[in-house]
């Protein structure tokens, strides 16, 4: 078992406290950005390595309520890193600046929550709260508290996506009405069902505090390494992948959110005592045009990431990846100005009146054309830069509360089994 180190104020202390001026930035040009992570497992130590790679920040604490998460951590930085099973000691240390939180969905609220009332800024893995209401109550907490809320659905600063903007806003694609996306899996991996250490137990592991918020249970291991099969602590497929598609869709497409969505799936396969669907079909209808989603935990086909399609053009996010490898735009063949089909059944001399003024039209086919990107900036290296700055520069509390908040009504939809709408804005839920 992992032994917990005791908290040391920290030796910048006396740097920070200098700094009077209300909203000013806590961090000199040279200074480091200083995180604690709260939750070093799967996705928690794929966040560690990110920001490992992101210059002008360090990690000088971790908390995870499983030992062997805290080992692996001390394993990846060096042995006497601070460590601790409680995530307010960490919140409280005078050398964290920013919290990095990968946990249960249930636990988001109140670990934010907590951070900005002390003062640390947040980088929140996605989805950003378990409910709609929640991601009310926290975007209130972010407002209230001047600090820097970033949710890490990595979509706002891909490169894929931030060119597909441009593409879209250039007028390219015409207009658009309707926009396609997919993830598939087909594995125990994929579908969640992850291995579960052999030194695990109610020694190693701390399950009250894993529980938290949640109705109390009995410990049980599978619940606590595969938390995202159950309603209790996660959103299943739609808080966990849809919200990356809908971050995606959000940014590109310049808009707050859906006006309703209507789901449909179903648990099939999976059928392992978890309670959320492996197969989601969702249609969110936004102002103007459509967006059809689906997740299939039970097949491992892919389709295309995204595929949006205008009335002059189609792009395509090819390959693989969340958001593919490359941007490919597909141009709609031009219409001849008479037509063959339709004019069938005219009388014979005017038909061929008709027909004589598409005798000069040459159709021609636009051939398809890969849209090139530069690198940008990693959703890291941006948190990094606002956490200096003080001033958020992408996927913003409204930004993560529209993505997380469409991804619950999408379960909402189905768990109702009916068609539901909201106001983005307010967060207020309408049935339809």
């Amino acid at each position: 078992m992992v032994t917990l180190v005791a908290m040391q104020d920290s030796k910048f202390l006396s740097r920070r406290a200098a700094i009077a001026l209300a909203g000013a930035p806590l961090f000199a040009a040279n200074d480091r950005v200083q995180l604690g992570h709260i939750g070093v497992g799967v996705r928690g130590t794929e966040l560690f390595n990110a920001f490992k790679k992101a210059p002008g920040c360090a990690t000088v604490a971790a908390c995870d309520v499983y030992d062997g998460h805290l080992t692996a951590i001390r394993e990846a930085t060096n042995p006497n890193l601070p460590v601790t099973r409680d995530y307010r000691e960490l919140i409280a240390r005078k050398d964290v600046d920013a919290v990095v939180i990968a946990v249960p969905d249930h636990w988001h609220l109140a670990m934010a929550k907590e951070a900005l009332a002390a003062g640390k800024h947040v980088y929140l893995e996605k989805p950003m709260t378990w409910s709609i209401e929640q991601g009310v109550e926290l975007r209130k907490a972010v407002e209230k508290s001047g600090k820097v809320l970033q949710v890490g659905s990595s979509a706002g600063s891909s490169p894929h996506a931030l060119k597909a903007r441009e593409v879209i806003k250039s007028g390219a694609l015409g207009q658009v009405t309707m926009i396609r996306q997919s993830n598939n899996r087909n594995s125990p991996e994929g579908a969640w069902v992850y291995p579960i250490p052999p030194d695990a137990s109610e020694k190693t592991i701390d399950w009250n505090r894993f529980i938290g918020p949640a109705p109390k249970r009995a410990y049980d291991p599978k619940v606590f390494f595969r938390w995202r099969c159950w309603w209790e602590y996660s959103g299943g497929v739609a808080t966990d992948l849809f919200v990356h598609l809908l971050t995606m869709i959000h940014g590109v497409m310049d808009v707050k959110g859906p006006k309703s969505v209507v789901s449909h799936g179903g648990l099939y396969r999976w059928k392992d005592g978890r309670t959320v669907p492996d197969v989601m079909n969702s249609l969110f209808e936004y102002d103007g045009f459509l967006a059809d989603m689906y997740v299939n935990l039970n097949n491992g086909r892919q389709g295309q990431p995204a595929t949006i399609m205008g009335t002059e053009a189609t792009l395509v996010f090819e390959g693989g990846g969340p958001y593919g490898a490359k941007l490919m735009l597909y141009p709609e063949s031009e219409s001849s100005p008479v037509q063959f089909y339709a004019s069938q059944g005219w009388p014979a001399a005017a038909r061929e009146a008709y027909l004589k003024g598409g005798e000069s039209f040459k159709r021609s086919e636009k051939k398809p054309e890969e849209i090139k990107f530069e690198r940008a900036p990693s959703h890291q290296e941006k948190f990094v830069e606002a956490a200096r700055t003080g001033k958020s520069l992408v996927e913003n509390a409204f930004e993560g509360f529209a993505s997380c908040g469409a991804a619950a009504l999408a379960n909402l939809s189905y768990r109702n089994g009916k068609r539901m709408g909201w106001d983005v804005e307010s967060g207020k839920i309408l049935e339809s």
